[in-house]
């Protein structure tokens, strides 16, 4: 069984946007994770092109993303194509660090009339990895990382490093059985 591990980086700025400037997706991460197997088997990165902002020195600074690099993707448009035909992001379950992700493509879509490109089952990896660890609330995917003593590999705030590091503590969590769908 397939799982699509999500990570999206958005425009971003240090205090409120400025003037018409909203947030953006500028990229996106996705690692497969082979649930069964229990191993990452791809990697992928996609570049997204904004439309209603620009990358602040600030976003820079924290994901590593210019406007020259990121003005090289594609439109958001296409990035969903891209996700519901290559990853099957439609028929496969697909789980984010947090609610933030699942919520930004709802907001996007709906500013962009894009189809929402992912199917109903998603799941909140941070919430499941704080009730996994009996935490009192959800941490960050970094202070995960030191609590279940696995590397952070990559760049923090990178789509695609993000999203390699979240599916490692997926894959903790399902070797537990504490995954939803691998409880006994």
């Amino acid at each position: 069984m397939l799982l699509n591990v999500v990570d999206v980086e958005a425009t971003c700025w240090d205090g409120p946007s400025p003037g018409g400037q909203v947030n953006e997706i500028i990229e996106i991460g996705l690692t497969v994770v082979d649930l069964v197997a229990g191993e990452r088997v791809a990697r992928h990165r996609i570049l997204v092109k904004p439309a209603r902002s620009e990358v602040s020195d600030f976003c820079t600074r924290l994901t590593g993303l210019t406007q020259a690099e990121v003005d090289t993707g594609m439109p958001f448009e296409e990035a969903c194509r891209v996700l519901a035909k290559d990853h099957e992001a439609g028929k496969l379950g697909w789980a984010s660090w947090g609610d933030y992700d699942r919520k930004q493509f709802l907001r996007q879509c709906a500013a962009t009339t894009v189809r929402y490109p992912f199917g109903q089952r998603h799941v909140n990896a941070k919430a499941t990895f704080a009730e996994t660890f009996g935490l009192p609330r959800p941490v960050g995917m970094a202070a995960a990382l030191k609590i279940a003593e696995l590397p952070l590999e990559g760049r923090h705030h990178r789509g695609d490093d993000d999203a390699w590091n979240i599916a490692a503590l997926v894959l903790l969590m399902v070797d537990r059985g504490d995954w939803p769908g691998t409880k006994p």
